[in-house]
């Protein structure tokens, strides 16, 4: 039993530097903590703990909605908090679902005993391992997008897996909540899987982040090996103008962006918003793209702060201008940085709301 790690260049940094990422094993879901849990208590069903676990959730979103710390002695700690900026101490606070945090925070105590008790162990290059080097909508021909009408294809090496073993799976998991091994699978070879992807629903609408692997076996008794893909597929967002929606977010109990106006000269239209961070300036820049890689798109317009920005269309654009509010900057600033590598984007079909 060890915890792996890899070693691989920060980019990041001038001159390069090197930063250790951990590597999965595998994903454990509720279902398979109730399962260990009832081999460790026989006289407790699988069904009975998972109604348990459930159980728990509810109470702890009870206790938290009444304005309580909920703590797990030795385990960790849920708890409210606020963010957000007020010109004035009399001012109104902004809605709870724009300024209100739940957060979780690990207890000193356990964190202390998994470092002493655990082992690490370093993948080499030389331990074979699933490898996934791009996903991409064939439909779309966008990389990193990924829609339940669409066809992904992603591409690597030692990628095969046997579809027939229970314990090799290509698994698509959302970041806040939500999981699906996949089943609607086309080509499985070393190079490549192809599938029409099942993409699970998360908490919230813009909760569209979530993360790819794969688990296989080289031998026939062998140890199952995940390779997880360091970039996020991100699905397309619905937005309608008046109805505040999020976009560019995590998976947070508020969005980072809203869209909060809008121009359409049609009744819909379907576009990119992308943001990048300018190393020049350590700034972000938002602009509206067309739907093709080195396509047409609108003005750069420089964000420096929380606040409302106008994005214009290009010529012939059937979206004149969005108008966006970021509603926490530093947060947004550091997703861009890490994991997206500088540059974060995302699809949105925008109609006028009704």
């Amino acid at each position: 039993m060890s915890i792996q790690y890899t070693i691989e260049v920060n980019r990041l940094t001038t001159p390069h530097s090197y930063r250790i990422r951990f590597v999965a094993r595998n994903s454990a879901s509720r279902e398979d903590i109730a399962a260990d849990i009832a081999l460790r208590h026989p006289n407790f069903s699988k069904n009975d703990i998972l109604s348990l676990l459930h159980s728990e959730d509810e109470v702890i979103a009870l206790r938290l909605l009444n304005g309580e710390q909920v703590t797990k002695e030795g385990f960790c700690s849920w708890f409210p908090s606020f963010s957000g900026r007020l010109e004035n101490p009399d001012d109104p606070i902004p809605p709870l679902d724009e300024c209100l945090q739940i957060n979780v925070r690990v207890s000193p105590p356990f964190a202390n005993r998994i470092r002493q008790e655990a082992r690490a162990n370093r993948v080499t290059t030389t331990d074979k391992l699933p490898v996934i080097t791009s996903a991409e909508d064939q439909v779309l021909g966008l990389k990193d997008v990924l829609r339940s009408d669409g066809l992904l294809r992603i591409t690597g090496s030692d990628l095969f897996f046997d579809r027939k073993d229970s314990s090799c799976q290509c698994l698509i998991e959302g970041t806040h909540n939500g999981r699906a091994v996949q089943t609607r699978l086309g080509t499985i070879t070393n190079a490549e899987i192809t599938m029409m992807p099942d993409v699970p629903s998360q908490a919230q609408p813009w909760h569209n982040e979530y993360r790819l692997s794969v688990t296989t076996c080289y031998t026939e008794n062998g140890t199952p090996r995940t390779g997880i893909y360091k970039q996020m597929l991100r699905t397309p967002l619905i937005v309608r103008i008046g109805d505040n929606a999020g976009i560019l977010s995590r998976s947070g109990t508020v969005p980072l962006v809203t869209v909060t106006d809008g121009v359409l000269t049609a009744e819909g239209a379907q576009l990119r918003i992308q943001v990048l961070y300018n190393a020049l300036d350590g700034e972000l820049r938002f602009r509206l793209l067309d739907m093709e890689e080195g396509g047409k798109a609108g003005d750069e317009v420089r964000a420096t702060a929380n606040g409302a920005y106008t994005l214009l269309g290009w010529p012939g654009c059937d979206v004149t201008n969005l108008e966006v509010t970021v509603n926490n900057y530093a947060a947004l600033l550091a997703l861009v940085r890490n994991p997206y590598g500088n540059r974060l984007v995302d699809i949105v079909d925008v109609s006028v709301g009704t």
